[in-house]
């Protein structure tokens, strides 16, 4: 991480990768605020140029590094997702379907859509080496944080062409 185009490329739906770098959270709220920031023609508070977005609200740690850090339901990003996929960002984490407009933009922008395990934040915590605030830290747990991430377990669900784990499942594939 961050994401490299020919990387991208390579991805296929249905794949488990491992990402290891500096990803991102944001959820429903940072969301808002950097959509409200574009079309104030405002600069937003990170380059999204290759940037991976987790979407995902750590809760407080308890001794370590960070708390628990699961994913959350991607689709409440879906109405913010096209805007920021312009601002270059190449990748997502989340969990659950996408609608057809992200699809066909995730396809258009070249990037990808990493689900990861619902249900397993306290253990996708230990795979988080260092966290730190980025901006809107008034929104707490929804606040952006940089991450360093090291062999973070995820499955492709959308990948550069438009391949789509949950089409395939619909289909019976």
């Amino acid at each position: 991480m961050p994401l490299d185009r020919k990387d991208i490329l390579f991805l296929k739906a249905g794949e488990q990768v491992f990402l290891s770098g500096v990803i991102y959270t944001a959820r429903d709220q940072a969301h808002l605020r950097m959509a409200n920031m574009i079309k104030e023609g405002k600069g937003l508070p990170l380059s999204l140029e290759r940037e991976t977005i987790y979407y995902a609200g750590p809760t407080p740690s308890h001794g370590g590094k960070i708390g628990s850090c699961g994913p959350t339901t991607s689709s409440r990003m879906d109405v913010f997702t096209p805007a920021l996929l312009k601002k270059g960002l190449k990748g997502m984490i989340g969990k659950g379907k996408r609608s057809k407009v992200v699809r066909d933009a995730i396809k258009s922008s070249g990037a990808v859509y990493f689900v990861a395990p619902a249900g397993a934040g306290a253990y996708l915590s230990t795979k988080i080496k260092s966290m730190e605030p980025v901006a809107f830290e008034d929104l707490g747990p929804e606040a952006i944080y940089r991450l360093t991430v090291e062999d973070f377990p995820v499955i492709v669900a959308i990948d550069a062409r438009g391949g789509d784990i949950y089409e395939r499942l619909s289909e019976g594939k």
